[in-house]
C-alpha cells in the first residue's frame, strides 16, 4: 500500500450542492476500512459545515476555513493556524455594506462582485492579507494561509508524509493543496485548467469521481503514481532517456565486484531523494556512509544503534539516518536487522516513511543460510535497495521481491542469474558487459533485455573511513589472512592496525609468501578499496631488491600514512 490517504475538497468535489450522498458516504467508510485517512480540506467554515454534513466522523482530519482551522473529529479539537484579521478591517467592510459578509476564526468571507471594495480596503489599509478566488467566492486570509498549508499541518498531526497523499478538487483554490500531494486528481466537472494539471482526469462528476478513484487507488493504485513526481533519477541512457527507480515498485538490487563504485552509486541516489523531498534509511554494516550528507548516523566501531533510538529519529518527518552496525560481529548483524525491520515496516505502514531502505552488504544482513527472514519482510517491500557483491547469497525472500537490477562490473550475467532463478525466468543471453562508467539495468522479466545507464555522479565527495578500516571491524569475507606457504597459519586481521601488528610478527617465510603473491596489494584493492594504497603495496610486492625486514618496513609506512590521520580529518 502506497497512497496511505485521500485529501479531497468539499463543494463541487466530495459534495452536490452542499450534499454527500448516501453512495459516496459508503465509500468513504470502505476506504477507511482499509486502514487508510480520509482528510476534508475545504474553504467551509466549522459551524456551516457542520450544519451541511452530519457525518464528519468518517475523517481523520478537517482542513476548514481554506487553510487557516484544523479540526480533529475524534476528539473536537479546533486548532486555529492563523490570526484573525484586524477588527478595523471588518468594520469598513460592514461600514462600505459589503454583503454577503462572513467571518470566521480567521477568514473573510464574501462573493464577486466585492472583490473590488475588498483589495481597496486592504490597499487603503496598508494591510498584509490576501485574497483568494474560487468560482465566485472570495475568500481573505493573511499571507501564506491556503488549503495547501492547512493540509500540512493536518499531516504533521498525522504523521503522514504528502508523498503518500492523493488528492482531489476541482477549483482554484483547490489548485496549491492537489500539488503539494503525491498525485493530484481532478473530478469531471473541475475547472479546465485543474483537469489540466492533474495526474489523474476523473470520468464521474463530483461525488461519483470520488468513489471512482477510490476505488482505483484501492485495487490499481500503481498506474496513478507519476515518476516525473515520484522517480528517483538514477542516469541516462545511451539515447539520452532518464532513467527512474519508482518507490511503489518491488525492490532494487545493485551488485557487481567489490571497489567498482557501488556505494558511489547509492550515495548519488540518496541526494535524488534529499532533492525530491523523500526519506531514506540505510543500512550500514561496515561504516561505508558514516559521512553521508543530510543524514544522522547511528552507531560506530565501537558504539552500537539502539533500535530505539533509531525509530525515534525515523519518527521525524524530514530525517534520514544511517545505522551502522559496524561494532557488531557479522555472524550478529542478521538477528539485529530481523529485529528491527518489522518495526520500521510497521513505522512505514503507518505513516510512509522512511520512503526508501538501502540495504549495503545485504549478504550479511539478509543472508541466504538463515530463515527467518520469510517471518520479518513483508509481503510488499517496495522502495527497498539491496547492495552487495555476492548476490547469490541474499536470502530467496529477499531476490524475489526484486524487480529492477543495477549491475556492476565485467561480469553482469553473474548478477542477473541468482535473481533470474527465484523469479523463474530465463536470464538474458549474450549480454554485452557496459562500457567505461556505464551500468547495466534489468527489469526483471522474461521479454526484457538489460541496458546501459550513465549514471548520475554524486556532488559530495566520497570520504576515506580511515578509521573503519584503521580500528573497525570488517568481516570475514574482508579480512586479511595469514596462512604461509603450506597453510599452516590462520591469523585473521580484520583491520588495518591488526594486520600490521601480525605482519611484523609472523615469520619472514609466511610474510615473504604472501608478498610474492601480490596478497597484500590484492586486499588493500578488493576489501579495503584503496587504490592508491594498493600500487603503493604493488611496488613493494615487485621490488626484489628489499628483504621481509625492510619490505615490512615499508609496508607500514604505506598503511600507516594513509590511515593513523583522526576520523574526522580522513
Amino acid at each position: 500500500m502506497y497512497y496511505l490517504a485521500l485529501a479531497t475538497d468539499y463543494d463541487g468535489t466530495l459534495a452536490h450542492g452542499g450534499v454527500v450522498d448516501a453512495r459516496t458516504q459508503d465509500a468513504l467508510q470502505r476506504f477507511k476500512d482499509t486502514g487508510r485517512r480520509l482528510i476534508l480540506v475545504t474553504g467551509r467554515e466549522l459551524p456551516d459545515l457542520s450544519r451541511v454534513y452530519r457525518d464528519l466522523g468518517v475523517f481523520d482530519r478537517v482542513v476548514a476555513e481554506n487553510g487557516a482551522v484544523l479540526f480533529d473529529p475524534a476528539t473536537e479539537t479546533e486548532t486555529v493556524l492563523a490570526e484573525p484579521p484586524p477588527p478595523v478591517f471588518v468594520e469598513r467592510l460592514k461600514e462600505r455594506k459589503v454583503e454577503p459578509l462572513s467571518l470566521g476564526r480567521a477568514i473573510v468571507a464574501t462573493w464577486e462582485p466585492e472583490e473590488k471594495v475588498v483589495i481597496e480596503l486592504i490597499r487603503d489599509l496598508g494591510l498584509e492579507l490576501q485574497v483568494i478566488f474560487n468560482k465566485g467566492a472570495v475568500m481573505v486570509l493573511p499571507p501564506g494561509i491556503n488549503k495547501a498549508s492547512g493540509l500540512k499541518a493536518a499531516l504533521e498531526d498525522l504523521g503522514l508524509s504528502p508523498h503518500n497523499v492523493v488528492a482531489v478538487g476541482d477549483a482554484e483554490n483547490d489548485h496549491a493543496f492537489m500539488h503539494a500531494c503525491g498525485c493530484a486528481a481532478a473530478v469531471a466537472n473541475a475547472l479546465p485548467f485543474v483537469k489540466e494539471e492533474a495526474h489523474v482526469r476523473l470520468t464521474g462528476e463530483r461525488g461519483e469521481g470520488v468513489v471512482e478513484l477510490m476505488e482505483r487507488i484501492c485495487n490499481d493504485e500503481g498506474s496513478m503514481v507519476p515518476p516525473e513526481r515520484h522517480g528517483i533519477l538514477i542516469g541516462e541512457t545511451r539515447a539520452g532517456r532518464p532513467c527512474l527507480l519508482e518507490p511503489h515498485a518491488g525492490s532494487v538490487l545493485i551488485a557487481g565486484t567489490s571497489g567498482i563504485g557501488k556505494s558511489t552509486l547509492a550515495t548519488a541516489l540518496t541526494e535524488r531523494m534529499e532533492e525530491r523531498g523523500f526519506e531514506f534509511c540505510v543500512f550500514d554494516p561496515e561504516g561505508d556512509y558514516d559521512e553521508l550528507e543530510h543524514a544522522v548516523s547511528l552507531g560506530d566501531a565501537e558504539t552500537p544503534p539502539r533500535i530505539e533510538e533509531a525509530l525515534k529519529l525515523l519518527q521525524q518527518a524530514r530525517t534520514n539516518v544511517v545505522i551502522n552496525t559496524q561494532c557488531f560481529a557479522p555472524a550478529e548483524r542478521p538477528a539485529f536487522f530481523a529485529q528491527l525491520l518489522p518495526q520500521i515496516g510497521a513505522l512505514r505502514a503507518r505513516t510512509g516513511r522512511p520512503h526508501w531502505l538501502l540495504i549495503d552488504e545485504a549478504h550479511h544482513l539478509l543472508p541466504a543460510r538463515r530463515g527467518e527472514f520469510s517471518v520479518v519482510l513483508p509481503e510488499e517491500l517496495h522502495g527497498v535497495i539491496l547492495i552487495t557483491v555476492h548476490p547469490q547469497e541474499v536470502s530467496s525472500d529477499a531476490l524475489e521481491t526484486v524487480s529492477t537490477v543495477i549491475a556492476l562490473g565485467e561480469d553482469p550475467a553473474a548478477v542477473l542469474a541468482p535473481v533470474a532463478a527465484v523469479a523463474r525466468v530465463e536470464p538474458p543471453r549474450d549480454i554485452a558487459a557496459p562500457a567505461g562508467n556505464e551500468v547495466l539495468l534489468w527489469a526483471v522479466g522474461p521479454q526484457s533485455r538489460p541496458f546501459a545507464v550513465v549514471p548520475e555522479a554524486p556532488k559530495q565527495a566520497r570520504h576515506r573511513h580511515t578509521r573503519k578500516y584503521a580500528e573497525g571491524r570488517l568481516g570475514e569475507d574482508r579480512s586479511f589472512y595469514f596462512r604461509g606457504p603450506r597453510n599452516r597459519l590462520n591469523l585473521r586481521a580484520h583491520n588495518l592496525m591488526l594486520f600490521l601488528q601480525m605482519a611484523a610478527g609472523v615469520d619472514d617465510e609466511t610474510w615473504e609468501h604472501h608478498r610474492r603473491a601480490g596478497d597484500y596489494s590484492r586486499w588493500f584493492r578488493d576489501a579495503i578499496k584503496d587504490e592508491d594504497l594498493a600500487r603503493a603495496a604493488e611496488a613493494i610486492e615487485s621490488d626484489r631488491k628489499l628483504d621481509a625486514l625492510a619490505s615490512r618496513a615499508e609496508m607500514d609506512k604505506a598503511v600507516r600514512r594513509r590511515y593513523t590521520a583522526p576520523a574526522s580529518g580522513a
